[in-house]
């Protein structure tokens, strides 16, 4: 019996502990400092940040290909660097723009379109949203060409792990639609979301965006539908393009939250990409005011280490570009004529101007859009003076410099001076306005790279490295899909492949027409 009784007490005293245990349970086991969800507006933060990378090795699609084809920045090193400084494939290269894109901007861009479309409250944010995702889409296709786009994001929300490839020629129709109803869609009555990381939940410059996209977009169809292009210029117009700089879409670093550009060229990569000769020797011959402000050169620098403040020079008058196809061996070829002591001895982009840690970056500017509609009004397209708006862009991306500091900033005198050379004729107009834009869009390698295709201009030589892999092409035209697409959603890859042509460097997208 005693037993009986000291076992029943024991078991109430187990009892009695275990429910002393589990009161509070709940509270004491729940994290009440992280969140368990977040608010659309700052997803949609979160993929405007991603879309300018999310590392310094993200960058490497654009230093080793975009920036190479239009010959702005070029390295002489092959292996992990190789890219359009050879015409060479490399896979890793030139699958960073997919990479980051559908693994970050795409599945945070398409979450908060998802989340927002029925619900009154975000209106402003989900048309915010599709503009983004239209800019986001844009830089895809142009680099790849067929993609896919009705499906992509879709893994979490509808369980879509293969989705399947667009047409390019029908993403561009709903990127323009996309445009033209989100755009006419915000609620200018509706509290600002200060959240917003471009313009403070300022609707009315959103609606700027909206519509400056809209006319990049637009433009980008002049050679394969000439009537579309029109039709949404003349949208885009109506409705409102950028005004000023002070529209500029811009993402603001720190020298925490760094420009990865410059993260990369200041520290891994700082002795390995140089500026190429055309670039600078166009900037030179022009007497423009904006090489100073690109360029430095560590004069007769023999190695990486020289490549110290002392030797820095922003002359004009000592900046001497890469010259196009050579590799680190044979490039010590061309020291003697050049005039330079080494290869360490070449231009470089200017790592205390246009790439601080702390430099911006811009997605579109009111000096671009200028530009375009300079060509429009070539075109016949829009009202307005061509030379209007050709030398209201390379004024407004000359005022521009001042976004990289004091020391970037170009004088009014030194302004009135460089426009002055530059008169506008009308007979070379295209080429005079595109190969503005191509300054204009320095250190925008995604933008540089497609212009060029559609335009034609500047007029470049073709790349004469002796090791080039394109056969029927002068320039690279795309860049292939990644290997990843092979093992994870083949079928949809090469259903994309039949219809556009092979996964080479030297298939045209559709707009690119020949």
């Amino acid at each position: 019996m005693k037993r009986n009784i000291k076992y029943i007490l024991a078991l109430l005293l187990v009892a009695a502990f275990s429910t002393s245990c589990d009161k509070g349970f709940d509270e004491v086991n729940t994290n009440k400092v992280d969140p368990t969800s977040l608010a659309p507006s700052l997803i949609l933060n979160k993929a405007i940040v991603n879309t300018t990378y999310l590392d310094g090795f993200g960058t490497l699609g654009m230093l080793c290909y975009n920036f190479g084809i239009v010959q702005q920045i070029i390295t002489p090193y092959g292996s992990s660097l190789s890219g359009a400084n050879y015409n060479q494939l490399n896979n890793n290269n030139s699958a960073a723009v997919w990479n980051n894109f559908y693994r970050n901007v795409v599945k945070q861009i398409v979450a908060v379109n998802e989340q927002t479309k029925d619900d009154p409250m975000e209106v402003n944010t989900h048309n915010a949203s599709r503009i983004w995702k239209a800019y986001t889409f844009m830089i895809l296709t142009d680099t790849y060409g067929d993609i896919p786009y009705f499906e992509a994001g879709k893994g979490y929300i509808d369980e879509v792990v293969a989705p399947k490839y667009d047409s390019q020629e029908v993403i561009y129709k709903d990127i323009l639609k996309e445009l033209e109803e989100a755009t006419a869609s915000f609620d200018t009555q509706a509290s600002p979301v200060t959240t917003d990381i471009l313009y403070g939940g300022d609707i009315s410059r959103w609606k700027k965006l909206g519509y400056s996209f809209m006319l990049r977009a637009a433009m980008r169809l002049t050679k394969v539908d000439p009537a579309t292009a029109e039709e949404y210029v003349k949208k885009a117009v109506a409705g409102g393009v950028f005004e000023s700089n002070d529209d500029n879409s811009i993402i603001r670093h720190t020298s925490i939250f760094n420009n990865y550009i410059a993260n990369h060229l200041t520290a891994r990569e700082k002795t390995n990409f140089y500026l190429a000769e055309p670039f600078v020797n166009y900037l030179k011959e022009n007497n423009d005011p904006r090489l100073p402000v690109f360029a430095v050169r560590y004069v007769g620098a023999k190695g990486g280490p020289e490549q110290e403040a002392s030797r820095a020079s922003s002359a004009p008058e000592d900046q001497i570009g890469m010259p196009m196809g050579y590799n680190d061996v044979t490039i010590a070829d061309t020291f003697a004529e050049k005039g330079v002591a080494s290869l360490w001895d070449y231009t470089q982009a200017n790592l205390s101007t246009v790439l601080q840690l702390s430099s911006p970056e811009f997605h579109i500017t009111h000096s671009q859009v200028q530009l375009l509609l300079a060509e429009a009004a070539i075109r016949g397209w829009v009202d307005g003076d061509p030379e209007m708006y050709y030398t209201n862009g390379i004024r407004a991306n000359l005022e521009q410099m001042a976004f990289y500091g004091e020391k970037a900033r170009i004088s009014e005198e030194a302004i009135q001076a460089y426009l002055a050379s530059q008169a506008f004729d009308e007979a070379k107009g295209l080429e005079q306005i595109n190969t503005q834009y191509w300054v204009s869009t320095f250190l925008d390698g995604n933008e540089s790279f497609a212009n060029f295709r559609r335009s034609g201009f500047p007029a470049l030589e073709e790349n004469p490295y002796p090791g080039s892999e394109l056969k029927t092409e002068s320039f690279i035209r795309r860049l292939n899909y990644p290997d990843g697409e092979i093992v994870v959603n083949s079928s949809n890859m090469n259903e994309a492949i039949s219809r556009q042509g092979p996964n080479s460097l030297e298939t045209r997208v559709w707009w690119d027409k020949q």
